[in-house]
């Protein structure tokens, strides 16, 4: 990317406005406002809410568990007249809502916690309401009841195995009350030291954040805090309420939305950091009863449903304060040093599948949750050099190579665990995917074991075969690529290649070269119109750190990894990705994260 120095000239620019030809640290004269202008580079981001897709089914007092890419929102009270109980569950993947197996029991003012796959679901206005479900992925399952039975509590933990059920409303009175789930059972703990219901929760088991709420008289705005066996007072959220819902952990939480009493229902969020509460930006709209991504948090979280009035179907995601958009920053190390490793998923729900190292060939797959990773179940087999599609709950990994031979092998992932499903018509290595579980694209690779021979072959997966169909106008291997089976990217190539082909379900076609040629590289992006190229090799062999941006017409240079790599990963969007280093020159567990660079103008003043 050039900078001003580089550009000829040194005079000042005479703009009617903003410049567009702008690089950072230039001047300009505004002749519209008679002000001299420059600009540089953002570095950090503010926090705020964006709204997302929508629920399915408008509703209020849900509860929500999971993650701002991939949460569950289940029970409430909605769907017809507003007194309707709901055993609605419905599963989030980063962009959409869509509705799985339903509650055993419907049931408003219910408490909730865990991950969009393991989760628990606790009292309630039901009877009786001590009832408790555990969601395992797929279905609901009826299991121990609380001690107390009541509604409105305040929830906190990890996953169905480990919960905290806080306070609540046994009416007639409000509850100090607190229990701890152990996958089994529910034991009494110590209590509050204000009794009182419709209040939020963020945390573990162990180490939880109560807040707000409704004590009989004013609403609260006490905050506390539990150590596994005592709560303690810590200071108070700026703005008292119930009916709000929280993210994050007992040293690091957001509180969001809720009722004030008159005159009404509240938009307002706040930040915790451990000693103090913070106001930040406000939701869309104000909103009680409403529901949060209980395992997200104060970086990333989703709030959705609750009443505005009228009840609200709304998602809206945070995006934190202080996140850095300038490009590339150091990301959560991988359990297992290895390249050649495939991925699926986003910058903050991803994972990462097979790859080489020490031993040759590898199964271990790895879960990110946006600050670290987890091994979970392995590959049925064992290789490096293979693709990938989709995200963390549901994944493709297809072809790629144990020695000596390439393979065909594709298996599907669940959220759990891997399983064997029908072969690529053609064996092949390094070679890209993009796509989804069930609609999927391949393309390119190295079809030969020993002498190398690219390949231009492309198949499409339906979700049970695959089908050839037609090839790219350049054979190759070692591609980056993104986007998805209908609207897809093919760029680079070994040895230094710069040729880039676009896929619009049905053909090939050349388009504007990237302006770095290189092999090994990575990719990310979700369609052919906006695509992020990084990392790589170029035909000297030299490792590079080039990021390139793809606007659906042209390759524009950005801002560089912080390592040169190749035989790297990449799994998001051009504005939020991750990068999975692989060998930077020696095997790395490294990983790195991407934030699209933007900028600012300011005016001079005296």
């Amino acid at each position: 990317m050039a900078t001003y120095k580089e550009k000829v000239g040194t005079s000042v620019v005479n703009f009617a406005g903003t410049y567009p030809g702008a690089v950072d640290g230039e001047l300009w004269y505004d002749s519209t406002n008679a002000a001299f202008k420059y600009q540089f580079a953002n570095v950090t981001s503010a926090g705020s809410w964006a709204t997302g897709g929508n629920l399915n089914t408008a509703r209020q007092t849900l509860a929500g568990a999971g993650s701002s890419t991939a949460a569950l929102a289940f029970g409430g009270v909605g769907g017809g007249p507003t007194n309707q109980l709901q055993d609605v569950t419905e599963l989030w993947n980063g962009s959409n809502w869509t509705e799985v197996n339903n509650l055993n029991t419907a049931r408003g003012f219910t408490g909730g916690t865990g991950t969009s796959t393991s989760a628990l679901c606790f009292g309630g206005n039901v009877s009786p309401n001590q009832q408790t479900e555990l969601w395992n992925g797929t279905n609901w399952t009826e299991v121990n009841d609380l001690q107390a039975a009541r509604q409105q509590m305040g929830s906190a933990g990890v996953d169905n195995t480990s919960a905290l059920c806080i306070g609540g409303a046994p009416y007639p009175s409000n509850s100090a009350l607190t229990e701890e789930w152990n996958g089994t059972n529910w034991a009494e703990t110590g209590d509050l030291n204000t009794a009182r219901a419709a209040l939020a929760g963020a945390g573990t088991k162990t180490a939880a954040l109560a807040f707000g709420g409704d004590t009989g008289g004013p609403n609260s705005s006490k905050a506390e805090q539990w150590n596994g066996s005592n709560w303690t007072v810590v200071n108070d959220l700026n703005t008292a309420r119930d009916q709000l819902a929280g993210s994050g952990t007992y040293t690091e939480a957001l509180a969001f939305g809720g009722d004030l009493g008159p005159p009404g229902t509240s938009a307002d969020t706040e930040l915790y950091n451990g000693t103090n509460w913070t106001e930040q930006n406000n939701l869309s709209a104000g909103r009680r009863s409403i529901a949060g991504s209980t395992s997200g948090g104060t970086s990333s979280a989703l709030a959705f449903g609750g009443e505005g009035p009228p009840l609200s179907a709304v998602t809206d995601q945070w995006t934190g304060a202080g996140a850095p958009v300038g490009g590339w920053s150091t990301g959560g190390n991988l359990n297992t040093a290895r390249t050649q490793a495939s991925a699926a998923g986003n910058a903050t729900a991803a994972l990462v599948f097979g790859g080489n190292g020490d031993p040759p060939y590898y199964a271990l797959t790895e879960l990110y949750d946006g600050s670290s990773w987890t091994e979970v179940n392995d590959l049925n087999n064992a290789r490096a050099g293979t693709a990938g599609a989709g995200t963390t709950t549901a994944a493709l990994a297809f072809g790629g190579d144990n020695s000596p031979s390439q393979l065909a092998l594709t298996e599907t992932w669940n959220g759990t665990n891997w399983a064997a499903v029908n072969n690529l018509n053609t064996a092949r290595r390094q070679f890209w995917g993009a796509g989804t579980s069930t609609n999927a694209l391949a393309f390119a690779g190295e079809i030969a074991p020993g002498t190398p021979q690219n390949s231009a072959l492309t198949e499409v997966w339906n979700g049970t075969n695959w089908t050839e169909v037609n090839d790219l106008n350049t054979a190759r291997r070692e591609v980056g690529g993104g986007g998805i089976y209908t609207s897809a990217l093919c760029f680079g190539g070994t040895p230094g290649l710069t040729a880039t082909e676009l896929w619009n379900g049905t053909n090939w076609t050349e388009v504007n070269d990237l302006n770095t040629g290189r092999g090994r590289l990575a990719g990310s992006g979700a369609n052919n119109t906006a695509i992020l190229g990084f990392a790589g090799t170029t035909s000297p062999g030299a490792l590079v750190a080039n990021t390139e941006e793809w606007n659906g017409n042209s390759w524009t240079e950005t801002s560089d990894l912080n390592t040169a790599a190749h035989f790297s990963g990449g799994h998001g969007t051009t504005s939020s990705s991750i990068c999975n280093l692989g060998q930077a020159p020696s095997i790395t567990n490294k990983t790195e994260e991407w934030n699209k660079p933007s900028n600012v103008v300011k005016t001079l003043t005296d």
